[in-house]
């Protein structure tokens, strides 16, 4: 087929639907009707002659010859997009980060103003989002992300930045109204989740006591259960290299070092050997970071 008559609107629908597995979310990301996502999935199967999708109860799946077709032309818009980047990345001071919501209010918000005074010259965007993430249309340099198990992120490169070791933190005003000599009397102490309350749980089991059947309050984010445990609304989890400025500050305190592991952050980038001049001094910069703490 002549590049000149290559169906590229219908490949690119054709590739979102596949690579988020259904004609809505195609439509979603490429803010256009369901309809037209069918429609031009039908001309291009009509142009190869073949099915690629086969249509399910509420959903379609990829035929065989779909997913050899999915894979070829999702690594060539990759391609295309990051010789796209690539030709742009003379031309920008800038790195733009995507970053989970609780590293983002933890850590990276205390602390890019360091990166800001050692490279002036490079402008940070900071967007917080806990959503897996598509490095495509420039439209984002970095992720980072956070697993509590062994994860892999589909086409994309992830490097460890932090093991994240978690031990209970409260404001000295909690503690002092609290009998609280040994780790285990926390078991009667109201309790602050993130997320949900597996953390307290495992915590608990880990210094040999039964986790206590009051539930506790459940925040959405760790920004948030941070607030509520400087406000002396109970005990949180947190990793200490987190909160380093709440706890140098006295604002809140860390009685026991009985520690449980609540996973890991990684950074996460199409291509590390890719990456644009201020990109790659941010990587080094927060690497360093937990490198030295």
């Amino acid at each position: 087929m002549k590049r000149a008559r290559l169906p590229l609107t219908a490949l690119r629908a054709f590739e979102s639907a596949g690579r988020l597995g259904g004609f809505s979310r195609a439509a979603e990301e490429l803010h256009v009707s369901q309809a037209a996502i069918s429609r031009q999935i039908r001309e291009l199967e009509g142009l190869i002659g073949q099915p690629l999708f086969t249509r399910i109860h509420r959903g379609v799946v990829l035929t065989e010859k779909g997913r050899a077709l999915l894979s070829e032309v999702t690594q060539s818009f990759d391609r295309i997009d990051a010789a796209l980047s690539d030709a742009g990345a003379q031309l920008s001071g800038s790195v733009k980060v995507s970053a989970e919501p609780t590293f983002a209010a933890l850590w990276l918000a205390p602390h890019i103003q360091e990166f800001r005074h050692s490279r002036p010259e490079i402008e940070v965007e900071i967007d917080a989002d806990p959503r897996l993430v598509e490095f495509r249309g420039g439209a984002l340099d970095l992720a980072i992300r956070h697993s509590r198990g062994p994860t892999s992120w589909p086409r994309v490169e992830a490097m460890p930045l932090l093991d994240t070791q978690c031990r209970p933190v409260m404001s000295p005003a909690f503690l002092a109204h609290r009998r609280l000599a040994l780790p285990g009397d926390l078991v009667k102490a109201p309790l602050l989740h993130e997320e949900n309350r597996s953390g307290w749980s495992d915590w608990f089991r880990s210094i040999g006591v039964e986790p206590p059947t009051e539930k506790g309050t459940v925040f959405a984010d760790g920004g948030m259960a941070l607030s509520a445990s400087l406000r002396g609304h109970g005990a949180a989890l947190f990793d200490p290299r987190l909160i380093d400025g709440e706890l140098a500050s006295g604002a809140l305190v860390a009685p026991f070092a009985a520690e449980v592991n609540c996973g890991a952050y990684f950074l996460i980038a199409r291509s590390f050997e890719a990456l644009s001049p201020p990109a790659r001094a941010f990587v080094d910069w927060i690497s360093a970071a937990f490198t030295a703490s």
